[in-house]
């Protein structure tokens, strides 16, 4: 074998390249990644929704010995806290053994996800149908819900205070629900207007039954039969409808994809991709320095707006609380935020050849090569985006390269092509240092996304790292 010319090393000792996780990991390690994306598959199927994301954190958070924070209680170093807001946002927190002016690692992502929710008075008859009305939530391409199994989630709120929770269309004996679509031979019309003009939100009506309740004169008898049945089931009217939060989601279960299962596919993997693998991380960090907090967050996808958002002050709520039983008083809380560092975990978009007109290639996230880091988001000229400090990007290279951890950084999409946005902005707000860093996915807010379980694994070696 020729030796190496002097071109050649400089090249691998002065230019950037990337490292696919297949090329560079060993067998154990991808053995140890497909591993680990067993129990995020289930993660992921136990919760569509971000109210069952909630319960199913908590869930995890109780097994594991983390308790109820209460204002106001002074922890132990190692003391694992969570709140839960509202069922909608957790909050969990390991107490480090430095004092809270050094400042704390923060992981923030979101725990909602594209979908279709009903409207307050859904249900209606039409020639011979049972429909609800809907309205879809965040940003979706409407026709990719068309003619696809649907389940349905969410709570009930009866007139007695009576809380109702409903999960229909999960286990295999369950009824599915779905939204027509126009069958070719008729839709001349439809193909001759604009992609996101061919389905309006109007029209993404639920088809939920067609069976008539047997009575010759009563009037509207298939909605009739319909609420006859959810009364008998579950004890509501259709006033109760009023105050339930009822959203649709696909029924299909997160699955590996292609024949070498190097991939996941399951509806809502942005963001509860970026939530499950630091829970982990958390949970497995028993004695950080700083404290380590995870934000998992409601509403990201309709700009975080509420109570349950990034923007509720419950997160600085919780933090000031942190200064007033840990801190030295030295500084002020300001002191404690200006040393807090954070990761918004959000995904990027994945490289995809069958669309590569709209990506720029030599800064875009590639599957299999690690967690992406996306300095700024924003459109157009960066607007609205939370751009991080090339300092901290420093900091987080060093940590990264010293522990073995596969990353890369990304854009989404060509300058000018798109956008997006994050909670990396609302947490800058607090004088805290923030970057995003996600895993990369194909077919970002479609009704079944794909990510490679190397990246997944390596979401959660990252998060472990931070949290130290």
């Amino acid at each position: 074998m020729s030796e190496k010319s002097k071109g050649e090393i400089l090249k691998e000792e002065l230019f950037f390249k990337a490292k696919n996780g297949f090329e560079t990991l060993s067998e154990e390690d991808i053995e140890t990644a497909y591993d680990f994306s067993e129990g995020y598959k289930k993660y992921m199927d136990n919760g569509k929704t971000e109210r069952e994301a909630t319960t199913e954190t908590v869930k995890i958070l109780e097994a594991n010995g983390f308790k109820p924070y209460k204002f106001g209680e002074r922890y132990n170093s190692g003391d694992g806290v969570y709140i839960n807001n509202r069922g909608k946002y957790v909050l969990a927190a390991r107490i480090g053994s430095k004092l809270i002016d050094s400042g704390a690692n923060i992981i923030a992502a979101h725990i909602d996800s594209p979908r279709i929710d009903l409207k307050q008075r859904p249900l209606y008859e039409d020639s011979g149908f049972a429909f609800f009305k809907t309205h879809y939530y965040g940003g979706i391409k409407k026709y990719q819900w068309l003619a696809l199994p649907l389940s349905l989630h969410g709570v009930i709120i009866k007139a007695d205070g009576e809380s109702v929770t409903i999960n229909i269309g999960e286990d295999a004996n369950d009824p599915v629900f779905c939204i027509t679509d126009l069958l070719p031979h008729l839709a001349k019309d439809q193909y001759a207007k604009n992609l996101g003009d061919a389905v309006n939100g109007e029209g993404l009506n639920i088809l939920i039954g067609s069976r008539q309740f047997k009575d010759d004169k009563a009037s509207e008898k298939v909605k009739l039969n319909i609420l006859n049945l959810l009364n008998e089931k579950y004890g509501i009217t259709e006033n109760d409808f009023i105050s339930a939060e009822l959203s649709l989601v696909p029924a299909e279960k997160a699955r590996d994809i292609g024949f070498d299962r190097s991939m996941v596919g399951a509806y809502g993997q942005d963001d509860r991709i970026c939530a499950y693998p630091p829970l982990m991380a958390l949970i497995e960090n028993k004695n950080p320095e700083h404290t380590a907090i995870l934000v998992l967050a409601d509403k990201e996808e309709i700009g975080s707006e509420g109570s349950t958002s990034m923007k509720s002050f419950i997160f600085r709520d919780f933090m000031e609380d942190v200064y007033n039983q840990y801190a030295n008083s030295q500084g002020g809380i300001a002191k404690m935020f200006m040393n807090s560092k954070c990761l918004s975990a959000d995904v990027n978009a994945a490289f995809d050849p069958n669309y590569a007109d709209v990506y720029e290639s030599r800064n875009s996230a590639f599957m299999n090569n690690g967690v992406v880091m996306t300095k700024y988001t924003g459109s157009r000229g960066k607007s609205g985006s939370s751009d991080a400090n090339a300092e901290f990007v420093g900091y987080l290279r060093k940590l990264f390269d010293d522990n073995n951890i596969l990353w890369q950084t990304s854009e989404l999409g060509k300058v000018d092509q798109g956008g997006g946005g994050t909670v990396a902005a609302y947490i800058a707000n607090h004088n805290i240092d923030v970057i995003d860093l996600g895993v990369p996915i194909l077919s970002m807010h479609a009704p079944f996304e794909i990510a490679s379980k190397i990246d997944i694994y390596m979401m959660y070696k990252a998060s472990k790292a931070f949290y130290c």
